[in-house]
Parts: structure tokens; sequence; C-alpha cells
């Protein structure tokens, strides 16, 4: 095992194993706690990491500086619960460079081994895929481009689900070699979902995520919550 970039101080529970999952092109880092293969499969995605610095640069290692997201997958107490990371984080790869947390982290490759390890882990079991932040837009992409994969519910955390306006919106440079959930929109709206949105959050704001939905029933407006803190104190 090798956590790169991951602080051995962090502590996770005991019933969560790490394990990383082998795809054709990515190894992909993950806690898993596993109690009835029968039961559904919770699987939270994780958000875009350390993507960048604080001077808009491309980072050298996209690992999440924070954890706050696999605290609330560490304490949901669901039979069987996976926190799945994105390529690249948490482990050395060698198929990794920094288009995969950039302008290609929605890239086709990225969805495929994404889909190819849920798979490998839930088997025919329906599932519960829950993402944070661009861990939002895998999630729905994984749900439409994979029939095979039982998606019952999504659940989004500050989701960035319109990558396309969001990046218009904060004038940052186009995705080019991502796909996008905006063209599947219409599959996408068809699966049973909600989405947690922080009425302080300044990266995803409301309004993106009300223009994609378009229906309110399937957000929840949260008062006080920005995007990085206030969702831990919610049961998914």
């Amino acid at each position: 095992m090798f956590l790169f970039g991951c602080s051995y101080k962090y502590e996770y529970p005991k019933n969560f194993h790490y394990h990383e999952v082998n795809t054709p092109k990515f190894k992909i880092a993950s806690w898993q706690s596993i109690k009835n293969k029968e039961s559904p499969y919770k699987i939270y995605i994780e958000g875009d990491g350390s993507a960048f610095d604080f001077h808009g640069r491309v980072t050298k290692n996209p690992t999440p500086r924070g954890h706050m997201f696999r605290d609330i997958a560490f304490k949901d107490g669901a039979d069987n619960v996976i926190y799945l990371a994105r390529p690249c984080q948490y482990v050395k790869d060698k198929e990794c460079n920094s288009s995969y947390w950039s302008n290609a982290r929605f890239s086709k490759e990225v969805i495929e081994s994404v889909s190819y390890a849920i798979k490998s882990i839930v088997g025919s079991a329906d599932v519960v895929l829950i993402g944070y932040s661009g861990g939002a837009q895998v999630a729905g992409l994984v749900a439409v481009l994979n029939h095979d994969i039982k998606v019952v519910k999504i659940i989004t955390i500050a989701g960035n689900l319109d990558w396309e306006t969001w990046v218009k919106y904060h004038n940052l440079a186009f995705l080019d070699k991502s796909l996008s959930l905006k063209d599947f929109r219409e599959d996408f709206l068809k699966i049973p979902q909600i989405h947690y949105v922080g009425d302080e959050d300044k990266v995803i704001p409301y309004i993106i995520t009300k223009e994609f939905v378009n229906d309110d029933e399937k957000i929840k407006l949260l008062k006080g919550v920005s995007h990085q803190n206030g969702f831990d104190k919610l049961q998914y």
C-alpha cells in the first residue's frame, strides 16, 4: 500500500479496509466496508482534490488535502460503503499526468476506469452513487454511460453537474478533453436523485445546479453551508 500525499496520522475506522483497484488504465484508491454483498452499495466518489494551487497552477499531486468527504463516507452506517478516490489521487501511477486532474478530469478513460472499479466491487448489486464537487460529474457520467451498473439513486454534495457553465462562470479554461454530463442531461434526470447545495458555496453556486436540474424538489439548499464546510452534519 502506498498512499501518495496522504498523512499517515489520519486514522480511519477499523471496519474500512484500504484497497487499490486495478483497472485497465489506472490504479484507483478505495476504502471499503462490505458487510452484506446482497445489500445495495453506497459509492462515495471524491471531488477534484488538490488539482490547482492557490495561484491557479496545475499541481503535481491531486490528492485532497482535507478529508471532509472521506469522513462523511466513514460515518455512513450502511451495510456496504465504498469511498472511491479519483484516478491519480493517493497512489503513484505511471499512467498519471496532470491532464487527468485538469482538462481531461472527466475524460472517457477516467469515466471508464471509475466505472470498471465500481463494477468490480459491486457486481450486480444495486448502487447509490454519491458524488462530491467534481465527483458529481463523474457519478452522473458513470450512471448514464453504464447501463450494466444498477444505479438506483444519485446523491450529489456541492456537485459540479454542468462544468461547461461552471468554467464560464469562473472564467476558467475549457475542459477540452472531458466528457460533459450536459450532453446526457435528459437521461441523467430520469434517475432518482437529490442534490445538496450550500447557500454560501462560492465554488459551485446554487444557480448552476438549479438551472441544470430545473426541479426544486430534487435540490436541498442548506443555509450557512459552503463548498467545504457544513455537509458533514447530514445523513445521506
